[in-house]
């Protein structure tokens, strides 16, 4: 994952559920030698509104679309992560994927351009008892239910 310091960046990321688990990619800090999950998303481009962008990148991620989009929130979330202070203002939205065979796998394996990483369902349960650490920093109870 490409980190820039000293930028506060924009993000439209989305909530991926089939009612009872949430897709989300796993990632590592090797500063704070722990794991955790993220909502998948990125960064907006310029001159895309939030909704384009998380519909693109979610077409590159996952290679369809998202139904029942909807905006859930807004966040702004200052973090550490390898060391180095971030800045993000996230737009959060939840939805359903439209190609169903990706609710029926375990793992996915996402191929950026200048990473990869695996995207898991995870209990929707696991996140509202804080059985997992889930970025961006958000009150997902208020999501989730």
């Amino acid at each position: 994952m490409i980190f820039k310091s000293n930028i506060i960046r924009v993000k439209a990321m989305c909530l991926l559920s089939d009612g009872e688990r949430v897709l989300v990619g796993k990632g590592q800090d090797f500063v704070k030698k722990n794991y955790f999950y993220r909502v998948l998303g990125g960064s907006t481009e310029f001159g895309e509104t939030s909704e384009e962008g998380v519909r693109r990148e979610i077409r590159e991620e996952l290679g369809c679309d998202i139904e029942n989009l909807e905006l859930l929130d807004v966040i702004e979330n200052i973090f550490e992560f390898e060391g180095q202070k971030g800045h993000e203002i996230t737009f959060m939205f939840k939805g359903r994927v439209s190609d169903k065979s990706i609710e029926k796998k375990d793992a996915i394996h996402i191929q950026e351009s200048d990473y990869e990483y695996t995207a898991y369902w995870i209990s929707i349960n696991d996140v509202l008892e804080g059985k997992v650490i889930l970025y961006p920093t958000a009150d997902y109870k208020k999501y989730l239910k």
